[in-house]
């Protein structure tokens, strides 16, 4: 993956955001090199699976070209860039369960803990994340890792608001077990 130096980020990204509004190739690139590397830990850590997050990742760049007249200014881009992620994350995630049960924790996926561990991109935490089940894990990476309230994530994945608050204490008990186990 391309990734852009610091030292070479544009000055504004408003006025980055402007030119590709306005169709410029060449700014959507560079938007595009700025981003996609933690668009990628998002849409892996929520998907657990490194072909799927790719997928997911260019997916959200095609909306990005497609949809960035809807990016209004008023939250940060970076915001309103991994809304969009962990929406094209989570829709994935449903498509794929009509032709495939994607159940991510190790035990269901037939993935062992070596072929877990060996995941380019996963170390730490991140090892221990991809072994939790499908909704825990979303729920937890929403909320821990990417900051959402708990309200947000009940209307993203179409859940309660105390469905999404009893999956985060469960994924933390899972991971404190395993974590303590490792």
């Amino acid at each position: 993956m391309l990734h852009v130096k610091p030292e070479q980020a544009p000055l504004c990204e408003t006025t980055l955001i402007e030119r590709v509004k306005s169709g410029d190739e060449g700014a959507y690139t560079t938007l595009y090199k700025l981003h996609i590397k933690r668009v990628y830990g998002l849409c892996l850590r929520l998907l657990a699976d490194q072909a799927y997050a790719e997928d997911a990742a260019q997916e959200v760049f095609v909306q990005v070209w497609h949809k960035i007249a809807q990016f209004d200014g008023r939250s940060q881009f970076s915001t309103w860039l991994y809304s969009v992620a962990s929406n094209v994350a989570i829709n994935y995630l449903r498509k794929q369960k009509s032709w495939l049960q994607k159940v991510v924790s190790i035990e269901h996926s037939g993935m062992d803990e070596q072929s877990a561990n060996d995941c380019v991109g996963l170390n730490g935490l991140d090892k221990l994340i991809v072994r939790l089940p499908e909704r825990a894990r979303m729920v937890f990476v929403l909320f821990a890792i990417e900051g959402y309230r708990h309200e947000e994530i009940a209307e993203q994945l179409g859940m309660a608001v105390g469905s999404s608050k009893s999956q985060y204490h469960r994924a933390r008990q899972l991971l404190q077990e395993w974590y303590e186990n490792e």
